[in-house]
């Protein structure tokens, strides 16, 4: 999950992906708002980091199919390794382009096609019944209608299988050629005819977000999106041209590393989540 892309006229870039916090072990007073800290990225951790990685992150992004740019998925087989380390879930599916849709006969049949693999997926990894899946669209600014067609398609498609809906999409405000200032996740949402879909938004710009920063975890309605359940608040590599106020806070090459894993230098996207376990995927 990592560029968004603007469509007006065509397609204009403008995107991004992650972080997240440790469950707290102490009593929290019910009134007192709670965010965890996450991480995701495309390449899996490796078993032998798990540990480490546990003791800042709460949960990790978890692949079902190709991440962005890749040609494999190196998470698959992993569910069980990352829940003994303690870990929760964020499960995403990467959906397809505006390019993609606009050469398919069948856009709907695309995205209920896409909903059934996400679900097999999902069941193959050991994901149970009302896990939310994230469908990750790195296209931001305004929908499209053959965009909103995929998107839908696929919620309903997830749905209608046991499984609950999510997606990852641009939460930071795009102006538009007629001065009209839009956001992805609230366009989305103000068109999903009262679907019940869950958002995890990606807004790296300082401010809101404090950039490659773990203490103290950012609630995700800081993003400036207020029904978001995730906030990808940093990625990596950082995008300049939205982190030059929080530049000092990642490394000199622009990367944001998880503490502790010198010299490993495992990099990390950041988000924020209103629960240890954002997709609700584990089994016990």
């Amino acid at each position: 999950m990592k560029r968004f892309i603007a469509l007006t006229l065509w397609l204009l870039t403008i995107g991004g992906l992650s972080r997240a916090q440790t469950p707290a072990s102490s009593p929290v007073r019910r009134d007192t708002p709670v965010a965890y800290l996450g991480f995701d990225r495309n390449d899996y951790p490796g078993d032998e980091n798990l540990g480490l990685l546990r003791k800042t992150f709460a949960f990790a992004a978890y692949w079902l199919n190709y991440p962005p740019g890749t040609q494999a998925n190196t998470w698959v087989g992993k569910r069980a390794a990352l829940q003994s380390a303690g870990f929760g879930f964020l499960v995403v599916f990467a959906g397809r382009s505006y390019r993609e849709l606009n050469a398919l006969p069948n856009i709907k049949a695309a995205g209920t096609s896409d909903a059934r693999a996400a679900v097999a997926a999902a069941r193959r990894e050991g994901f149970p019944r009302g896990t939310i899946i994230f469908l990750d669209q790195e296209e931001g600014g305004r929908q499209l209608a053959e965009q909103k067609t995929y998107i839908y398609a696929f919620v309903d498609g997830v749905t209608s299988l046991g499984f609950r809906a999510g997606v990852y999409c641009s939460g930071i405000p795009f102006r538009e050629a007629n001065g009209t200032t839009i956001v992805t996740a609230a366009d989305i949402r103000s068109t999903a005819g009262g679907r019940n879909i869950a958002f995890w938004v990606s807004n790296d710009a300082c401010g809101p977000s404090p950039g490659c920063s773990f203490v103290p975890t950012p609630e995700p309605a800081e993003s400036g999106v207020a029904f978001a359940s995730v906030w990808q608040y940093a990625q990596s590599p950082r995008r300049r041209q939205y982190t030059a106020q929080c530049r000092n806070s990642y490394a000199a090459n622009g990367d944001c590393y998880a503490p502790g894993l010198e010299p490993a230098g495992i990099h990390v996207d950041l988000n924020a989540a209103t629960s240890a376990d954002p997709s609700h995927g584990r089994t016990r």
